[in-house]
Order: structure tokens, then C-alpha cells, then sequence
């Protein structure tokens, strides 16, 4: 019942805009654009924070004329950033912190713009990586993590930013094509080329992105860190293809295959894999 009722939705909601489209094209445009960037989960209330963030020390910093809001476990000068993905947040880490902190390390998440307790409604890679390069030049991290869209936010900022204090960096269930997740979303509500066309019009002018060359495959091409993929072969989210075509332009980079851990990618094994890849002596 509720797949139909989400269904019925979305088509009806995607009936909307294309109707939109015809009568006020810019305003048709701007909402569907809204519709994709702004987050319906992943939100977090002050007061009732998840257990593992109560334990942390929190600090919600400006930046942009946005709150950015991290969370620090401290350890010794070795600081690890986790970035985490769409609708999501920082308590995300929950299952493989209990590991990083074995290394002794700092780590420090950050919420993404418009999620956890972060400010901003609205949810872009450029956006995001503004963020995360604020905070790498306050705490000089030298490890990155990230999972699904924030795996690919961090390999962005990399080939843009080129930070060399960034020693190595972990990616874990992250896509390539932005098109494809771009492609997902017009399917789902059906709208129609006059949409499309608008959408890849506004990328391109607010962002100056051409669609074919916004994926991690390219970005990984132009970053010299060393890297950690790991996809699962079971990820319904992301799908397995998109982790080798990255593993394919990563010149030193490592690919590990998973089985049966879906998008999520929480395992003990492959938490161990990723400490052992960052921790191990040359």
C-alpha cells in the first residue's frame, strides 16, 4: 500500500510540474530543481541528539552564511573527517567509529548542508565541498572518509581543491555519473524534456557543470591521494558498476569488493580493511 501511495505521489507531483512547465516554465524549473536538492531526511533536533553524537564535542561553526556543524571525538594530533551522504547525518558512523577510535585518533564528522544540524534546505556537491574544505583548513585532517554522496563530494573536492595535507582518503558506496542519479529522478516523476533540458540548463549555469564531465570517474582521474574504494555487489542504491568505473582512473587507489553488506557498508571486516589501508606502515 504505501509503494502505491508513494508512487501515486511522485506521478502526481511530476503531472504538476510538467503541466508547470508549459505555463511558467522558470517557476516549473525551480521546483522540480528544489523537488532534487532539497533533503526530505536526515535531519537532527538539538535536544535529542543520537547517543554517539551526546558524546561528542559539538561546535557549529558560520561559514558562507551557513551553520556547519561538526562533531569531535579527540584523540591524539592523527585527525580522520567523515563525510557522510544524502538524507543522512553524522550519527551514520555509529557502527565503525568504535574502530577508529582504537587508532587513537581525532575524529571529527561534520553534518552536510541542509542536514543533521547544519543550516541551508538545499543539498549540492560544490556546496558541500565548500564545507568540507572550511573545515579541513581549520583541524588539517589528514584522512578522509566518506560514504555514498559525501564519497563522492570528497573526491570532487579533491580534484578541485588539490589539498596536499590529505594524506589518503576512504570511499565507500559512492556513484560516479551524476547523470544517472539525475536520469533516477526525472523517471521517477516522469517529467518531461522541457524539465530535463532546464535541469542540465541550471547545472550548468549556476554551477558551470556539464553534466558528462560532473562524475567521480573524473574526478578520481585528477586526484594523486592515495584511495580506498570499497562497493558492495548487493548495493540497490548504488549501483556495483559505479564504484569500478572510479577504482578505473584512480591511479593508487585500492578496490574492494563486498558482498551482501547492501549500501550501507557496515562490517567488521571491512572496517579493519579501511584502519589496516590508513594505519599501515610502508
Amino acid at each position: 500500500m504505501k509503494k502505491t501511495l508513494y508512487y501515486l505521489f511522485t506521478k502526481s507531483v511530476g503531472l504538476y510540474v510538467n503541466v508547470l512547465s508549459y505555463v511558467l516554465p522558470d517557476q516549473a524549473n525551480q521546483l522540480a530543481y528544489s523537488l532534487f536538492s532539497e533533503p526530505r531526511e536526515g535531519r537532527l533536533i538539538k535536544a535529542k541528539l543520537p547517543k554517539i553524537l551526546q558524546e561528542t564535542d559539538t561546535e557549529t561553526l558560520q561559514h558562507d552564511g551557513h551553520d556547519i556543524q561538526t562533531y569531535t571525538w579527540k584523540g591524539n594530533d592523527t585527525i580522520i573527517l567523515l563525510v557522510h551522504g544524502w538524507e543522512s547525518n553524522s550519527s551514520r558512523w555509529k557502527k565503525m567509529l568504535p574502530y577508529l577510535k582504537k587508532t587513537g585518533s581525532t575524529i571529527i564528522a561534520i553534518d552536510a548542508p541542509a542536514h543533521g544540524l547544519s543550516g541551508g534546505k538545499e543539498f549540492n556537491i560544490p556546496q558541500y565541498a565548500k564545507s568540507i574544505d572550511f573545515i579541513v583548513q581549520r583541524f588539517k585532517p589528514q584522512y578522509l572518509i566518506g560514504h555514498s554522496l559525501g564519497g563522492k563530494t570528497c573526491l570532487y573536492y579533491q580534484s578541485v581543491y588539490q589539498n596536499n595535507s590529505i594524506e589518503k582518503m576512504v570511499i565507500l558506496g559512492s556513484p560516479s555519473d551524476f547523470k544517472i542519479i539525475l536520469n533516477n529522478y526525472i523517471a521517477m516523476l516522469s517529467l518531461n524534456s522541457k524539465i530535463s533540458k532546464g535541469l542540465e540548463a541550471h547545472y550548468l549555469k549556476h554551477f558551470k557543470l556539464e553534466l558528462e564531465k560532473f562524475s567521480a570517474k573524473q574526478f578520481a582521474s585528477e586526484i594523486k591521494t592515495k584511495g580506498f574504494i570499497a562497493h558492495d555487489t548487493d548495493d540497490k542504491v548504488v549501483l556495483f558498476e559505479e564504484g569500478k568505473k572510479i577504482a578505473s582512473t584512480w591511479k593508487d587507489s585500492i578496490f574492494i569488493e563486498t558482498n551482501g553488506l547492501g549500501h550501507s557498508m557496515h562490517d567488521e571486516q571491512l572496517y579493519k580493511k579501511v584502519i589496516y589501508f590508513l594505519f599501515e606502515t610502508e
